[in-house]
Order: structure tokens, then C-alpha cells, then sequence
């Protein structure tokens, strides 16, 4: 990935097919009702599943494509999961304690039983 730029978008409903073959292969939500994409030299990398809430935005799922693991892809997806937060006048990323080792190399804290990082 050193030096090849992450695309990152929206899930949009042109995208099931894609979606489906790519949960199949690397595991995750096949249909997510709200989420991000990144996408390196055309082809899908990672796929953050997320739920907007009142004042956070809270991560469900991110994948990232075996091979493509430990480059930074999920750092680049949560980096730009804060920006749309920023964007969206949303506080907080939070999401669950199961990554806790990697969501503290991230800038997440443990609060209330949950991670959380401020945007």
C-alpha cells in the first residue's frame, strides 16, 4: 500500500453485488445499511459498517482484506469515519471493547463499557 492512496466513499445501493462478494471472501455484514468503502487501485480494501446516533457515530464491523491487514487500511478508514463525523456535527466514534488493543493505537479510550474517541 506505501504509496497508493486509500479511496474512501459511501456505501451506496450500487454497490450490493461488491459487497456480497466481499463479505463472502473476507467476512463481515454482505448488505450494511449504512457505511463506508475504501478502495485501492480499484478494488475494494475495507468496509466499515456503522449506525449514526444522536451525538456519535458508532463503528458495527470493519474489514479489511486479508492481504491488506496490519498496512494501515483500517487506521486511513477510521481517520476518515472522524472527518465525516466532523462533518455530520457528531462528537464522538465509538464502538464496541472487542479490538481494544487497536482502538487505543488509534486514539480510542474505554468509557461507560465502550471505546470512544473524540473527533
Amino acid at each position: 500500500m506505501k504509496g497508493q492512496k486509500l479511496f474512501v466513499r459511501a456505501v451506496e445501493a450500487d454497490d450490493a453485488a461488491l459487497l456480497r462478494a466481499f463479505a463472502s471472501q473476507h467476512g463481515g455484514d454482505p448488505a450494511p445499511s449504512a457505511g463506508i468503502i475504501g478502495k485501492l487501485v480499484g478494488e475494494l480494501a475495507a468496509v466499515l459498517t456503522m449506525e449514526i446516533e444522536p451525538d456519535a457515530i458508532r463503528v458495527l464491523d470493519l474489514v479489511v482484506a486479508e492481504e491488506l491487514r496490519r498496512k494501515r487500511v483500517a487506521r486511513v478508514m477510521l481517520n476518515e469515519l472522524a472527518i465525516l463525523a466532523t462533518t455530520m456535527k457528531r462528537e464522538w466514534l465509538v464502538a464496541a471493547v472487542a479490538h481494544r488493543e487497536f482502538l487505543e493505537r488509534v486514539g480510542f479510550h474505554e468509557a461507560d463499557g465502550q471505546m470512544k474517541r473524540r473527533v
